[in-house]
């Protein structure tokens, strides 16, 4: 699936969410980094496994799964022939006490989760290593007993260090030491015990000033008589760090020498870690397992977008057996692009083995390919329109796509010339349909509902609106087209039903009475009869006041005249103009509009920019208009005919 249709559908969203249940970083990245698979046994194993694992979680919701971000990190340490501290042997024994409580957890679990269960049996046995740690680790230091002669050394460090205190309380108790001293208790400064000592009196003591008080009115002094015996507890306590350092290293390359067995649990682990994450969302989302096929079968049964959650309608739809490609219309917010994003982000989850929000017995077909055209994917970078960047998207579509294609096409041919942009539509769907792609399109062009009514393949469906309301329900409606419904709202927002059966015949070509649904005397009521205009106003522009408006001078501009649209400030060429009301046409970005000269503003002239003799067909005419105007020039050609432009 390419980056695009990642980010237009969401999924990346979606795996975030998942990841968010994960205990550990090394699952949570794996889940972010889950990408759609093709082959179908490998999606149904994993489907079945997330299945599995939600049952379980229905049993038991507190799974032992252990934080082993580091077991990876303290394996290279110890490769690197580095000791293991203390306190990451506290989190080794951690880790191995989940891994046991994980068998443990599992074995009750077979009648639930076969095979999810069974992952457990290949964390290898590993009390002894926890034993042994358990032996020389307490409260994440290593245990006096962790060897004998580690707890003879402490065992004397211990006397030791309580005979100096007696000694330095006893000093401090002294007659010898009762007027220099400013306070009777012994206090200790970097591992020395210090008497409190007045400044004054420094030179009473023979000893080290270790520290002074923030006001320098005392300094603490290590006499010599307990300089002494300090320096005998200093060779216990490097003795003490030597031992430690010779055990530590023991146990690391006990450690080490089961890294294959640690590697395999860790990697168990994380399995689970993935697994569970994913059962917890299927929970959240109130899931179910799809089965997936590869018949061409949508079957979403009240499926729901899985990022709306409760605020999701339920869309149900069963299609591709007999059509390949559906053309949905209706209102705008009705809900059609809505139904693109469920379809190719709830077969995005199948395929990366997520549960989806659906009922029981939804099934969607396996694509190798998701290409997705929504939005306007506008690109300021490459000064592209909307409807230049979209088309470069669908020409990449037409490049990629085949037969193992799902292809999302949001208002296809929008943003351009309606009776162009319907010409490109239809002629798009049409090749892609012929490339094998499974379709769904948005639009709202009535030729293209004709064309899929016409089409053998082709399946119409409408996004149900309530005209009682006024509001969409959001249901897709298949094998009906719909309409935009402008004329139904205005009329049951009171617009005169004569301004819609006039409107109603420039769109279709033909009349359609909504005057006769209302009682005369109701269409005089003021609400309706303001609404058209009287003779009185009629005859406003024969007025002299309107009159001399009329006569107001027209700034003259030539053909080819490169002028500025002074309400957007975009730039155009002039082609015809002016007409009596000012009015000049102006080629914009290839489209021509109808401008006022008020509006517009003189920027380069067309002899500065074109020679005398200069054929503006070349701008302002099409190729083929060009070539056929040039042979009628030349002879009459039986049955060319040429429309002007």
């Amino acid at each position: 699936m390419n980056q695009q249709t990642i980010d237009v559908l969401g999924f990346h969203e979606v795996l975030q969410e998942v990841a968010g249940f994960a205990r550990t970083s090394r699952a949570k990245d794996t889940i972010k980094n889950l990408t759609p698979i093709m082959n179908k046994r490998a999606i149904e194993r994993m489907l079945e496994e997330v299945q599995e694992a939600v049952q379980i979680l229905n049993i038991s919701s507190s799974v032992p799964i252990h934080a082993l971000d580091e077991m990876d990190q303290y394996i290279q340490q110890a490769k690197k022939g580095l000791y293991l501290r203390a306190v990451q042997f506290s989190r080794i024994l951690s880790f191995l006490d989940h891994c046991r409580k994980l068998k443990n957890f599992m074995k009750d679990k077979n009648a639930a989760a076969p095979t999810v269960s069974l992952y457990a049996e290949s964390i290898d046995n590993l009390n002894n290593l926890e034993d042994e740690l358990n032996r020389c680790m307490r409260h994440g230091q290593l245990d006096d007993h962790a060897s004998s002669h580690l707890a003879s050394v402490r065992r004397q460090l211990s006397i030791q260090l309580a005979k100096l205190k007696d000694k330095a309380e006893g000093m401090a108790k002294s007659k010898k030491y009762a007027n220099y001293l400013q306070d009777t208790m012994v206090a200790e400064r970097n591992g020395r015990f210090v008497l409190l000592i007045k400044k004054e009196y420094r030179n009473k003591i023979n000893g080290t000033v270790v520290d002074a008080s923030a006001s320098g009115a005392t300094l603490f002094i290590e006499p010599n008589e307990l300089s002494d015996m300090r320096e005998e507890i200093d060779l216990l306590r490097l003795s003490e760090e030597r031992e430690m350092e010779r055990i530590l290293y023991v146990l690391t390359e006990n450690f080490l020498s089961r890294e294959q067995t640690i590697q395999i649990a860790a990697d168990t682990m994380h399995h689970y870690d993935v697994l569970f994450a994913k059962a917890k969302y299927s929970q959240l989302l109130r899931g179910t397992s799809p089965s997936v096929n590869e018949d061409y079968l949508i079957d979403l049964k009240r499926a729901r977008h899985p990022m709306l959650k409760e605020k999701a309608v339920p869309l149900s739809l069963c299609f591709g057996q007999e059509n390949r490609a559906l053309v949905i219309t209706g209102p705008n917010t009705g809900g059609k692009t809505v139904t693109l994003k469920t379809v190719g982000l709830l077969t995005m989850m199948a395929q990366s083995g997520l549960h989806i929000p659906a009922d029981e017995g939804s099934t969607l077909h396996i694509y190798q390919q998701i290409f997705v055209d929504i939005g306007d994917g506008q690109s300021i970078a490459e000064n592209l329109s909307t409807f230049s960047s979209r088309l470069v998207n669908i020409i990449e579509i037409l490049q990629e796509t085949n037969d193992h294609s799902l292809v999302l096409l949001d208002e296809l041919g929008s943003g351009t010339d309606p009776g162009e942009g319907m010409g490109l539509a239809i002629v798009i769907l049409e090749q892609l349909f012929e490339k094998g792609a499974t379709l769904f399109a948005t639009t709202h062009y009535s030729e293209m509902k004709e064309f899929a009514d016409r089409k053998e393949g082709f399946l119409n469906g409408s996004m149900e609106f309530d005209l009682e309301t006024l509001q969409p329900t959001y249901r897709l409606l298949l094998g009906e087209s719909g309409k935009s419904q402008a004329f139904a709202i205005a009329l049951k927002l009171g617009m005169h039903p004569s301004m819609i059966e006039k409107a109603y015949e420039i769109t279709y070509k033909k009349e359609h009475p909504f005057t006769s649904k209302f009682d005369e005397n109701e269409l005089k009521e003021p609400r309706y009869s303001k609404q058209i205009a009287t003779n009185k106003y009629a005859r406003r522009a024969q007025t002299p006041k309107y009159a001399k408006a009329s006569e107001e001078k027209v700034t003259e501009f030539e053909q080819g005249d490169n002028v500025t649209i002074t309400a957007t400030n975009e730039t155009g060429i002039v082609y015809q103009g002016p007409d009596q009301k000012g009015n000049y046409i102006v080629q914009v970005k290839e489209e021509k509009q109808t401008i006022n000269h008020k509006r517009l503003k003189l920027y380069i002239a067309a002899k500065e920019l074109y020679p005398e003799d200069y054929d503006f067909d070349i701008i302002f005419k099409s190729k083929d208009y060009r070539k056929a105007k040039h042979q009628l020039d030349r002879k009459h050609v039986e049955g060319l005919t040429m429309e002007e432009e």
